[in-house]
């Protein structure tokens, strides 16, 4: 398709670098316009403008720069920011990384079109996260409860399932006790063919595409396009649950080749790099994401996120990882040492941490005895892999009988509580059970964080 004639047309590239492509002798160009490009071989791109400075714009172009020159490549303003065609019929189907259908189905009808950068969530607006989703995960919902409109990050490394944890959670996530409209927005950032077609034919065979909504950006697409993938997803995302009513589930993966396309640009750019090469607004862009989970007073829907990163060489402190816990209330973090011991999901409770977990459990939400058990779980599993180290240093023989009970209930807790099957979907009250199972294993005298009425009610001594 040519490009229109009613907007001016620019021939004059003036250089062409990475992902960029700067254009001299512009006017009346805006920051984040949309571009229509095309290469000297008549293929049509697009594009968006980064940065403007008097008759000189700076294009990132979203299929990539190769084949397009200075000399015969045409460019048009379009006068439109990046929008998005957003409808229920959303719900079941399969897209690339910039919106196109991919699953073989009709182009989507849009019920509105909206600006992928979304609006900014009025603070005084916003409501308290404090309503419980099950997903089925007993490390989760269990000691570190996902609650609605929470962003909740899972911290993997390179190698470890988080893929399969991530498309288990998609595939069993619910909102329990109500009969409510819930739906999953998956957003899968430089990923793999292979693990592309995982996830597809997952939530194919397990029946849960009618209430997942994909958008996939493979990595041999252009590193550009995870720019725009999260944004597609949280602005669809947005329109499930604040025009539709619907409690959305958006996973993001992986937020880590996310952060490489944005230095990627950086660099392309010549800005002063930030720690280890990054961006310095690599916070400020983390946090245009991150914030679009949440719940508005007066509309009934949520938006709550799991984004899931890798950490380079497992390090907690690597840039990405660091400002996400910054920003976001918590983390579930997945441990190599308990993958090598063959456990799934490999989540090491310790690290752990869900900050909006009170306000979710308790009676009417998950169960009176729920925030007792998970402290007492937590203590005990604790003690019992610090005496693990005290056993290496002065062997199992040195220990008291006390010491061999809390060590007995390390091992267990590992193998019942945290190891589940890829295709077990605990309920909290299973969950809850199976804590005061791995508890009986201690004196009653050591159940220090729960109370006597609950001992009484829920010890299997007293069943």
């Amino acid at each position: 398709m040519e490009l229109e004639s009613k907007a001016k047309v620019y021939t004059t590239v003036s250089e062409v670098s990475g992902p960029l492509m700067i254009v001299e002798g512009v006017e009346g160009v805006a920051y984040g316009e949309i571009v229509e490009i095309e290469t000297p071989v008549g293929e049509n791109r697009k594009g968006e403008v980064l940065e403007v400075k008097e008759d000189i714009a700076v294009i990132q172009v979203f299929e990539g720069t190769s084949g397009l020159n200075t000399s015969s490549t045409k460019i048009r303003f379009t006068g439109k920011t990046v929008r998005l065609g957003v409808s229920v019929d959303m719900l079941g189907r399969i897209f690339s990384g910039t919106g196109d259908p991919i699953d073989g189905g009709p182009e989507i009808i849009p019920d509105k079109d909206l600006d992928i950068n979304g609006a900014p969530m009025n603070p005084s607006a916003r409501m308290f996260p404090a309503e419980f989703i099950q997903t089925g995960m007993s490390t989760i919902d269990g000691m570190n409860t996902l609650v609605r409109g929470q962003k909740l990050p899972i911290f993997s490394g390179s190698g470890l399932p988080h893929n399969e944890l991530a498309a288990q959670i998609a595939r069993q996530a619910k909102v329990i006790g109500k009969k409510e409209e819930f739906a999953v927005i998956f957003a899968a950032m430089g990923i793999t063919h292979e693990e592309a077609n995982y996830f597809m034919t997952d939530f194919e065979r397990t029946g849960a595409l009618e209430r997942v909504t994909s958008f996939m950006n493979l990595a041999d697409d252009p590193a550009i396009e995870r720019i725009l993938t999260p944004r597609l997803a949280l602005t669809t995302a947005e329109y499930f649950a604040f025009e539709k009513d619907m409690h959305v589930l958006v996973i993001l993966t992986d937020l880590t080749n996310y952060g490489e396309a944005l230095r990627e640009i950086s660099a392309a750019r010549n800005e002063v790099p930030g720690r280890r090469g990054y961006p310095g607004y690599m916070y400020t862009d983390l946090a245009t994401l991150y914030e679009r989970a949440g719940r508005i007073k007066g509309k009934q829907g949520s938006i709550t996120q799991m984004p899931i990163l890798t950490m380079p060489q497992d390090d907690i402190t690597h840039p990405i990882a660091d400002l996400t816990g910054y920003i976001t209330e918590g983390q579930i973090v997945l441990s190599r040492e308990l993958h090598r011991k063959g456990i799934f999901p490999p989540v090491d409770v310790l690290p752990s941490l869900s900050r909006l977990m009170s306000g979710g459990i308790g009676p009417e939400r998950t169960r009176e005895d729920h925030s007792g058990v998970s402290d007492q779980l937590y203590s005990a599993y604790a003690e019992g892999r610090d005496l693990r180290d005290l056993v290496l240093v002065v062997g199992e023989e040195a220990l008291t009988e006390r010491d061999r009970k809390f060590l007995e209930f390390a091992d267990a807790f590992e193998k019942k509580f945290v190891t589940q099957r890829k295709d077990e979907d605990r309920s909290i009250e299973t969950t809850l059970d199976l804590g005061w199972e791995l508890l009986s294993l201690l004196p009653k005298a050591e159940l220090k964080r729960v109370s006597e009425e609950h001992i009484a009610k829920y010890h299997p001594e007293n069943q």
